[in-house]
């Protein structure tokens, strides 16, 4: 059960950092609403964070958790510190001129970030102005995920963990302290963005120094297994980030629709990523520095039951979150940002369409460690191009009819069939395969989580939450959420489904 007290520890504390981020985006649209500020903030802010999370968080953990793995089970710890003081040094010189480059040419860069900003002048000065403010971060948080990738290949889960809680303080300050200074809401949250990978970067330096693990700068060097690295790293930021690509590709084709669609894709996004964060990352982040080790020793049999195990518990975790989101998107969407009406009913649908692919993105987690742990990234990403062609054109097709909607469904139909392939060619290769009494089981849990979904929606359907105030619409989100997870422990625990021991010896841990 140790992997399931691992993902409880980083599930833990990225619950608390995702509340502390609905925080911090209820505040930003009650005080600028919907509008080209948001959009040109949204825009700049998701410039470096999509370079966080492909490169940084996903490509870059990929390849150097299992690289840096194998090298402790070697080499020993000095041999693995040696490889992470070179990894880090090339990384630093690297990103400090890519920084410096992406701010000199940032006006051309947001022409094709946003290329239908062209059309609002004022939307693409203010857009340009916030990227040269945040893209800084890149550096910053790019260091801090390879502090993130030492540590958790030590098992030392809760430093990296609460890192985001960080970010989302210092912004939720900005917000706060903005109106008594000069500064811009926008202009205060850009330069929140950069602070925080700062502070972000020296909270993971520490909790390496407190294992007294202290990396320091060498001179640049491209060794081999730099090279090594760099070789696993490029495909794997296609295989790793197909989604945050597809986003990406969302974001550009809503700046040719009307103004707001940024916006309301954003704030779904931002919701969506909810139990992604929380279930998905925290399953993959648990399950590759184990697999890798467990690999590299012989202990197949090992590394299957808890890959088998991770995917249980994610399907068993997704499947009542994703239907439940989308059941309560707009009472949840109308609690926490605020929006008018035709904001939150446009925000809400995208929500909705959102949540069709949470589990797919999830088990895309726990099915992609199968490869990076036998340092295979070149499958994923042949799969991942294709699926973003695939979302691309979805994209052109329902854009037509749905608008920013078919943007979002098409980002998880891709999901779905970039997790399929990904099982079928584990499966093909006898790295991993599921049971008949899995697929069993799993029927049982959609039918009660389908069966959880009519009911919240029967009751929806009695409530006008808009002619709430906002204390009777927390109460009744927070009915319904309880009223869902009630509902669908009850009868899991009643089929068996899940296991009241387990439970029991989790929360204990």
């Amino acid at each position: 059960m140790r992997i399931i007290r691992n993902i409880a520890t980083i599930s833990g504390f990225t619950l608390i950092s995702r509340i502390f981020g609905l925080v911090r985006e209820s505040m930003i649209s009650h005080l600028l609403g919907a509008s080209i500020v948001t959009d040109a903030f949204f825009v700049a802010f998701k410039f470096p964070n999509f370079f966080r999370r492909i490169f940084a968080e996903g490509a870059f953990n990929a390849a150097f958790v299992p690289l840096f793995s194998r090298k402790l089970v070697s080499d020993g710890r000095e041999g693995a510190k040696e490889l992470a003081e070179q990894i880090f040094s090339v990384m630093m010189t690297f990103l400090v001129i890519f920084v410096a480059l992406v701010v000199i040419f940032t006006p051309s860069i947001i022409h094709v970030l946003a290329p239908g900003f062209v059309t609002t002048p004022e939307r693409m000065e203010l857009a340009v102005t916030f990227t040269r403010i945040t893209f800084p971060y890149i550096l910053f948080i790019s260091l801090a995920a390879h502090l993130s990738g030492v540590l958790n290949s030590f098992d030392r889960f809760a430093a990296a963990a609460g890192v985001p809680i960080l970010l989302n303080t210092v912004m939720i300050s900005a917000l706060l302290i903005c109106p008594y200074t000069d500064i811009t809401f926008g202009e205060g949250l850009s330069i929140a963005v950069a602070l925080a990978g700062t502070i972000q970067l020296s909270w993971l330096y520490m909790a390496c120094w407190r294992m007294d693990f202290r990396i320091r700068f060498r001179r640049p060097k491209i060794t081999p297994e730099v090279k090594e690295l760099l070789k696993l790293m490029l495909p794997g930021a296609i295989g790793a980030g197909v989604m945050n690509i597809n986003i990406f590709i969302d974001t550009i084709i809503a700046s040719y629709l009307p103004e707001k669609s940024v916006s309301y894709i954003f704030y779904a996004d931002r919701l969506n990523q909810f139990p992604l964060s929380i279930l998905g990352i925290a399953i993959g982040t648990a399950l590759l520095p184990m697999l890798s080790r467990q690999l590299k020793t012989g202990e197949h049999v090992k590394a299957l039951s808890n890959k088998r195990l991770a995917t249980e518990v994610a399907l068993q975790l997704t499947l009542p979150s994703a239907v439940g989101l989308a059941i309560l998107s707009y009472p949840i969407i109308h609690l926490i940002y605020g929006l008018p009406e035709v904001d939150t009913r446009a925000t809400a649908m995208a929500l909705s369409a959102f949540a069709i692919g949470i589990p797919a993105y999830v088990l895309n987690k726990v099915f992609i460690t199968g490869f990076f742990a036998r340092q295979d990234t070149k499958t994923p990403v042949k799969i991942a191009v294709g699926c973003i062609f695939l979302n691309l054109a979805l994209n052109l097709i329902f854009v037509q009819y749905l608008a920013h909607v078919g943007l979002a469904l098409s980002t998880s139909l891709s999901a779905w069939a970039n997790t399929v392939l990904l099982y079928l060619l584990l499966k093909r290769r006898d790295w991993f395969s599921l049971n008949i009494n899995f697929y069993k089981n799993i029927s049982v849990v959609s039918l009660i989580a389908a069966f959880m979904g009519v009911t919240l929606w029967v009751i929806d359907r009695n409530f006008d939450v808009a002619a709430m105030s906002f204390l009777q619409q927390l109460s009744y989100v927070l009915g319904q959420v309880f009223c869902g997870a009630a509902l669908y422990l009850i009868l899991g625990v009643g089929t068996r489904q899940i296991s009241p021991s387990r439970l029991k010896s989790l929360f204990s841990r």
